[in-house]
């Protein structure tokens, strides 16, 4: 996917006061008001609240999200019914999205102003990304698609029930309303799915026709003007992919293998879709292993072709952000969300890092380029390097928000320490987790290894490009420390404020290296690193320091690996397997491993992606990105290898 920059909407009003928007020379709602036409033509044209009554999920796509009328009708109405659906998730796509203040400026409707308050609460930086916002506990998503309709709907992983057509009309903006718009509704569509629309252009109803639906036109509310109305009814019902297939909707049981961040955020992302756990670890409790580490730091990247890495990097910051904030907030767990400070010290100007972010448009609350001296203004310490600033950054103790996040998913998960798995089998329907003396400890249809270079072995060892890498810390108590941040500095090695009177800074990367000693000669470059990063000669008596020796399994992409396992048997007699999604899959075995350094940053959105996959909801993750951390890209590799 390319991504474009945003550009937010630019707020305006007509002479009788009705919002409108200057880019398209357009009002908003252009007959009746807003709620009015909300369900009149969106609800009650996908024949809701009826629909959704006694389903366990409904989803609804809406191709332009405007002032998000129609999102806070429907959010009401699911509210005011006893009988509605359990999740509601709600999908919108929008080109020219509000900023927070334009957004908060828009008067409501006493009926959704309370919804309208917590929407603006929630609002994400207008980065070109799929922002996953949740409300009711969970029980309602916004996933906000930031960028054009064309390029967002080929990247969507749903079975969408209802399709709001809604956006500016044709004749103001035909950009959208093209055949491939139609198209890709098709590829979404569950079986059934409707869809409304305020206009009955001609070539809208050609287009849906053409997409498999069928179409048929209703009086306007007041009698004024046909709305379009089409039900999903093709003559043939397109395959999904292996890899993106999506189970019916509906709540089971998974063993995790592993409580470490990884595993818990899988367990807390299955309990928010309302699944039951059993969490099991081989130590005696949580967050023990790697991630047991005293503190850690978490920061989105930036990148001047803003590819894969930058794109994945950029929401799991996001959605870390939120994480930590709700940890902090709910659990009182240690932590900061008050920025971090990246170090650009390979002689790169902060004149050149502006042009960057100008040119990919990324906005002042995800990043900015700080010179030199205001980098050393917010670290509270001098710097000689310009920096990238992520204000929405920070650090956590990462045992404590992995018992938050188990907090967060209460009695829908089952803590059973102490058991070391040895072996899995698959048998009927179920798969069977075994100990050393081939007991089985738990059985259920969905397996999660979230364990590490364990569950490599458990897998049988593929061949994917992984490795296990030795890393030591170093600390020290703050009062022997020369040099004091106030906020995490990061680059060639870090720099943590200090949290309980400690300093916690490194770290060394070592391939191969299986010493589980925390040694001197590893201070030392822990200590040189810090002083190449800060400009600063450091001299800290190797007496005066403690460190801690841990291992973390990197890819050789350096993303993380996440997803339904591919079966190698199967695979040896498919046909495609040139994209990981048609690789063939292990039913019900799934993986979220190799989180390297970052995975305080990746652990919740790699959680949710893979939540959303086994619990058959939308994904919080487009197709390209699925594509990029998925276990058969490793697969499709090889497969694209030419012969020799």
């Amino acid at each position: 996917m390319k991504t474009r920059p945003i550009v937010p909407a630019r707020l305006a009003a007509t002479a009788d006061g009705v919002p409108s928007c200057e880019d398209y020379a357009d009002v908003y709602h252009p007959r009746a008001g807003a709620l009015q036409q909300a369900l009149h033509v969106f609800l009650r044209g996908n024949g809701l609240p009826e629909r959704w009554r006694g389903r366990e999920r409904f989803v609804v796509l809406e191709t332009g999200f405007g002032l998000g009328n129609n999102f806070l009708v429907t959010w009401d109405a699911w509210r005011c019914d006893p009988l509605a659906c359990r999740r509601l998730h709600f999908i919108s796509v929008e080109r020219h999205p509000l900023t927070r203040d334009d957004l908060r400026s828009v008067a409501r409707d006493a009926v959704v102003r309370p919804l309208a308050d917590q929407l603006v609460a929630a609002w994400p930086p207008l980065t070109p990304n799929l922002h996953r916002l949740v409300f009711e506990g969970g029980r309602v998503e916004l996933l906000l698609a930031l960028g054009d309709v064309a390029d967002w709907l080929p990247e969507l992983v749903a079975q969408v029930d209802a399709f709001y057509l809604d956006g500016f009309a044709p004749a103001k903006n035909p950009d959208m309303w093209q055949p491939r718009l139609f198209k890709a509704m098709g590829r979404l569509a569950a079986p059934q799915a409707t869809a409304a629309t305020w206009t009955a252009a001609r070539g809208v109803r050609d287009g849906l026709r053409a997409a498999g639906f069928d179409v048929h036109t209703a009086p306007g509310q007041g009698g004024k003007r046909d709305i379009t109305l089409a039900r999903y009814a093709p003559s043939f019902t397109p395959r999904h992919s292996p890899g993106r297939s999506t189970r019916p909707p509906g709540i089971g049981h998974a063993a995790i293998v592993g409580a470490g961040l990884a595993g818990c955020a899988v367990a807390s992302a299955l309990a928010q879709q309302g699944w039951r756990c059993t969490l099991i670890d081989r130590q005696s409790g949580p967050a023990q292993e790697t991630s047991g580490n005293p503190v850690g730091l978490f920061h989105g990247i930036v990148n001047a072709q803003d590819g894969v890495h930058a794109r994945f990097n950029r929401g799991a910051a996001l959605l870390a952000q939120r994480c930590v904030e709700q940890a902090i907030e709910r659990h009182g767990v240690r932590g900061s969300v008050g920025g971090v400070l990246r170090l650009e010290t390979m002689d790169t100007d902060v004149q050149a890092m502006t042009r960057v972010l100008e040119r990919l448009g990324l906005p002042g609350d995800y990043v900015r380029a700080l010179d030199a001296a205001s980098a050393s203004e917010s670290a509270g310490m001098r710097l000689q390097h310009p920096a990238w600033f992520y204000p929405g950054g920070g650090w956590v103790r990462p045992a404590e928000l992995s018992q938050a996040l188990l907090r967060d998913a209460g009695g829908s998960v089952e803590f059973r320490p102490g058991i070391a798995v040895q072996a899995l089998r698959h048998a009927g329907d179920a798969w069977q987790l075994m100990d050393a003396a081939g007991t089985v400890v738990v059985r259920a249809e969905v397996v999660v290894l979230a364990n590490g270079g364990d569950a490599l072995r458990l897998i049988g060892e593929p061949a994917w490009d992984v490795m296990r890498v030795r890393g030591q810390l170093s600390s020290v108590a703050s009062a022997a420390m020369p040099v004091h941040a106030r906020i995490p500095i990061a680059g060639a090695g870090y720099l943590l404020p200090s949290v309980d009177g400690t300093t916690v800074f490194g770290a060394t990367s070592q391939p191969g290296d299986d010493d589980p000693s925390v040694r001197d000669d590893d201070h030392l470059a822990n200590l040189f690193q810090l002083g190449r990063l800060t400009g600063l000669a450091l001299d800290v008596p190797l007496r005066l320091l403690g460190g801690r020796t841990a291992w973390r399994w990197v890819s050789g992409d350096r993303l993380p690996i996440v997803g339904a396992v591919p079966d190698i048997d199967a695979a040896r007699g498919a046909l495609r397997l040139e994209q990981p999604r048609f690789v063939p899959r292990q039913p019900g075995l799934h993986v979220f491993t190799a989180l390297a350094s970052r995975g305080i940053t990746w652990c919740a959105l790699g959680a949710q992606a893979l939540a959303s996959a086994i619990a058959g909801a939308p994904s919080p993750l487009e197709a390209s990105l699925l594509d990029a951390v998925d276990p058969a890209r490793f697969v499709s590799r090889k497969a694209r290898r030419p012969a020799p």
